[in-house]
Parts: C-alpha cells; sequence; structure tokens
C-alpha cells in the first residue's frame, strides 16, 4: 500500500521479497510490526503502509554492508531524516532507520534498532522490562523470523491506533498463558494498570 509522507512516498516491499533480501544477513533479524502479528496469527487480515524490521543495535552495521547500493536515513528524533553515512555508528537514542534502493525510488523498508544487555533483550521506552534473547522471536509456519506476539503488541500498547486495536483483537485468541501473563505485567509496568489492553487480557 503506497503512502505519502514529507519525505517522499512509501511503496514497502511485500514481505516474501523482505524476507528474500535479508537471507544473506548473518546477524538475527526479525519481522516486526503489523506483519509480525499476522505471522503469529497465521493469516493476512489487513493492509500494511510499511514493513518492519528489527535489529539488534549491535548489528547495524552488518545491514548496511549487506546492502551498500542503498540509500539509509536515520529517524533523529523528534520528527527529523538524515542519511546514515556508510560505517557510522548511530546514537542510542535513533531507534528507526529508513531505506530504499536509490534517491528517486519509494521508501521499501524500515529498520528498528533494540538493545541487548547480556543475554537480555531491552524494551527501549522502559530498561526494566527485558526478555532473553532467544525468547524474543519466533519462526512462522513458512519459515519467518518474527517478533514475538506479546513484545510486539507491547510496542503497540501506547499508541493504540486503529491498526493496532486490530493487530490486538487479531492475536488475542493465539497468545498463550505465559504470553498474556507476561503482557499483562510489562504493559501494567509500562503504561499503568489501568491500561484496557491489560483489562482484556485479565478477562481472558
Amino acid at each position: 500500500m503506497r503512502t505519502e509522507t514529507p519525505w517522499g512516498p512509501w511503496d514497502p516491499l511485500p514481505l516474501a521479497e523482505t524476507v528474500h533480501l535479508l537471507t544473506p544477513l548473518r546477524s538475527p533479524w526479525w519481522i516486526a510490526g503489523g506483519y509480525a502479528v499476522e505471522l503469529a496469527v497465521g493469516r493476512a487480515y489487513r493492509e500494511h503502509g510499511d514493513i518492519d524490521v528489527l535489529l539488534l543495535r549491535r548489528d547495524q552495521l552488518a545491514v548496511q554492508r549487506m546492502l551498500p547500493g542503498w540509500e539509509w536515513w536515520a529517524a533523529d528524533p523528534p520528527g527529523t531524516l538524515r542519511p546514515w553515512n556508510p560505517g557510522e555508528v548511530l546514537p542510542a537514542h535513533v531507534h528507526d532507520i529508513w531505506c530504499r534502493p536509490g534517491p528517486d525510488e519509494p521508501w521499501r523498508v524500515q529498520f528498528m534498532l533494540d538493545d541487548v544487555a547480556g543475554d537480555d533483550w531491552v524494551f527501549r521506552r522502559d530498561p526494566r522490562i527485558r526478555l532473553p534473547l532467544d525468547r524474543l522471536g519466533a519462526v512462522s509456519q513458512d519459515g519467518v523470523p518474527h517478533v514475538v506476539p506479546q513484545v510486539q503488541l507491547l510496542y503497540k500498547s501506547r499508541s493504540r491506533r486503529p491498526k493496532d486495536e486490530q493487530d490486538f483483537e487479531a492475536a488475542l485468541p493465539v497468545l498463550g498463558d505465559d504470553q498474556r501473563a507476561w503482557l499483562i505485567e510489562t504493559i501494567t509496568l509500562a503504561e499503568g494498570a489501568d491500561h484496557p489492553w491489560a483489562a482484556r487480557l485479565r478477562a481472558g
């Protein structure tokens, strides 16, 4: 689904093309965003205006080296895009990277950087929230690595846009008891005990 932004149009790569593009990358990566929830659910249920891929911050240069002919731009908060130069290690406050095959092309993939502490993934909004790195991702029936739904929903719990609400509703039936318990605990910690998603999860 093509969309317009102040920095040019988004025309995201299809999921299969994104997976093919990243297959040579030896560092871990996971499909994120709404596609991650769809992969967990096992079916497509809405359109997507972009495609997100999660990387560990420590591996950021590996993906840049893998696609040297592409244009890379860092989302430098608040609300600024700037070129990401070859070999530059992005500062800790930069979490999002937009990329496209060339300057006259639409944006095709967004990469997101998350941090680790030892063997734990660290939630960027609240470092008290952690998860063993080997539990951050899962693999779909088609062999696609993706962020587990409870982590993706934690990220979506703050904005709760219509598409986030749609993802939450679609994911509810596939969340196991441990996933629900973790999501209740982390949403309560990060967003407060009165968050409506936590209440829905508690209700079963």
